[in-house]
């Protein structure tokens, strides 16, 4: 690093410092410390910001449909948040939860590889007690699942399906299945420990109970869609067109629409006292001409101009012109 050279007058400043006391000569001495970034080649970090942050996004609608669906099957106070979007090694995430929990297990199709729900414990008892028409009240014992208790978890999960398609359908088109249930995360080892996953983690409330729901996906899952997690494809899809039979059914609405049309046969300015005085046969002069071409409005805002006539019995206008933003006629 090239020295720096000072000028004389801070020089000067610096000397006045010294002698005065406001400066240590042997604080001088110190260098700065150097700004070294810890890096854990443990926890490779495999997805940018706007990466995780477009997750975020799909699964901050899945919590929202996870929400309404709960709550209907629970009949009972539910709210889910998204608390977390973290990218961790498998081995972190099956350490971070309890030992005994339970966990769904989902196919992805088209997508390779597995994702994993992990219910806590307080969450899962407090569903199954709702749906035994309980209170909501959680045990958290569990050792293992009982086949009524099993029966009931899967049921209640399989249909879980529905809302994960739908709000991955923002991202790509998925047709999830539910291929197992287990208690124990040691009894899945369905990737390398090392290998990166996503874990989202949503704060969960049932009736008074509280506790976590954490979705893990591997990256596996992920790599085939990383192109649509980026900026530019959410940028895409929000300027994309509606599909032909939408677009259809909204311009067949718009023909069926009325609106006046009005032709403009000129106007005049009166006193109020010769509007007052008007008799049959009087003859009020307007400010055009039968020469000049008539103004057609559509819903009072002046569209084209024609002319006067008559088809059949009936009075008629024939357009002569469309007029067009910054003509006379326009204002």
């Amino acid at each position: 690093m090239p020295e720096e050279i000072l000028s004389q007058s801070e020089i000067d400043a610096l000397l006045s410092a010294l002698s005065t006391g406001e400066m240590n000569a042997e604080e001088i001495k110190k260098e700065p410390a150097k700004k070294i970034k810890v890096y854990d080649f443990k926890r490779a970090l495999r997805f940018s910001k706007d990466q995780i942050r477009s997750l975020a996004r799909v699964h901050e609608n899945f919590a929202r449909i996870l929400t309404t669906y709960f709550s209907a099957q629970l009949r009972t106070y539910v709210q889910i948040n998204v608390a977390s979007v973290d990218q961790v090694p498998y081995e972190e995430f099956v350490r971070s939860v309890p030992k005994l929990t339970i966990l769904t297990v989902y196919d992805v199709p088209p997508l390779e590889g597995n994702i994993i729900m992990e219910i806590n414990p307080n969450i899962a008892y407090s569903m199954i007690d709702r749906v035994l028409g309980g209170y909501g009240e959680s045990i958290n014992k569990i050792e293992k699942l009982t086949e009524i208790e099993k029966k009931i978890m899967t049921r209640l999960f399989e249909q879980v399906i529905d809302q994960l398609q739908e709000a991955w359908s923002e991202v790509t088109e998925i047709n999830p299945v539910l291929s197992n249930l287990e208690v124990n995360p040691q009894f899945l080892q369905m990737i390398s420990p090392n290998e990166t996953v996503v874990v989202i983690s949503f704060n969960t409330t049932i009736g008074d109970t509280t506790g976590m729901i954490n979705l893990c996906l591997p990256q596996v899952v992920l790599d085939p869609i990383i192109p649509n997690l980026s900026g530019h494809y959410w940028m895409r899809q929000s300027d994309s067109h509606m599909d032909p039979e939408t677009q259809r059914l909204l311009e067949d609405g718009i023909k069926e629409a009325k609106v006046p049309l009005v032709v403009e046969l000129g106007s005049t300015q009166i006193k109020i006292e010769e509007f007052l005085n008007i008799e049959l046969g009087d003859v009020i002069t307007l400010n055009q001409s039968i020469e000049e071409p008539l103004k057609l409005k559509v819903d009072h805002i002046p569209k084209f101009i024609g002319q006067p006539g008559k088809v059949g019995s009936k009075m008629a206008v024939q357009i002569l012109n469309m007029l067009t933003k910054g003509d006379d006629d326009h204002e």
